[in-house]
C-alpha cells in the first residue's frame, strides 16, 4: 500500500509537470494571448489521471506469482483500456475507427518499444548482479 501510495504521488506530480510544459508550450510557441480555461482543465486533469496511471500499473510486474506474460498482459491491457477511455473521453483521439486504429498502432508500437527496453535493462542488470554473486 505504501508503494502504491508513493507512486501515486510520483505520477500525479509528472502528470501536473507534463501538464504545465504542454501549456507553456502552447502559450509560447501558438501565439495565443489567452487560452480556454475550462478546456485547459479538462487536458490538465487528463494528464494528471495519465502521469498517475502510467506510474501505477507497473506494479504488475513486481507481482512475483504471476509470470512475465502475464504480467506484461495484464498491464498493457489495463494500460490500453485507461488510456483510450481517457482520450476519447477529452477528446486527444477523435471517436472514429480509423483514428482508434491508426492511435492504438502507434501506442502499441511505442509500448513495444518501452517493454523491450526495460526488460533489457534489467536483464542487463540481473547478469551484471550475477557475475558479481560469482566473484564473491
Amino acid at each position: 500500500m505504501k508503494t502504491f501510495l508513493y507512486r501515486s504521488f510520483i505520477g500525479i506530480l509528472f502528470g501536473a509537470f507534463i501538464a504545465v510544459i504542454l501549456t507553456n508550450s502552447v502559450v509560447l510557441f501558438s501565439g495565443k494571448d489567452m487560452l480556454d480555461g475550462q478546456l485547459f482543465l479538462k487536458n490538465s486533469l487528463g494528464s494528471i489521471f495519465c502521469g498517475w496511471f502510467f506510474t501505477v500499473t507497473p506494479l504488475f510486474f513486481e507481482n512475483t506469482s504471476l509470470r512475465l506474460s502475464q504480467q506484461t498482459a495484464l498491464h498493457f491491457v489495463t494500460v490500453v483500456i485507461l488510456y483510450f477511455i481517457l482520450a476519447f473521453g477529452i477528446g486527444w483521439v477523435p471517436f472514429t475507427v480509423k483514428s482508434f486504429l491508426l492511435v492504438f498502432g502507434m501506442f502499441v508500437v511505442c509500448y513495444s518499444i518501452f517493454w523491450t527496453s526495460f526488460y533489457l535493462y534489467f536483464r542487463g542488470q540481473a547478469k551484471k548482479l550475477n557475475a558479481e554473486l560469482q566473484e564473491l
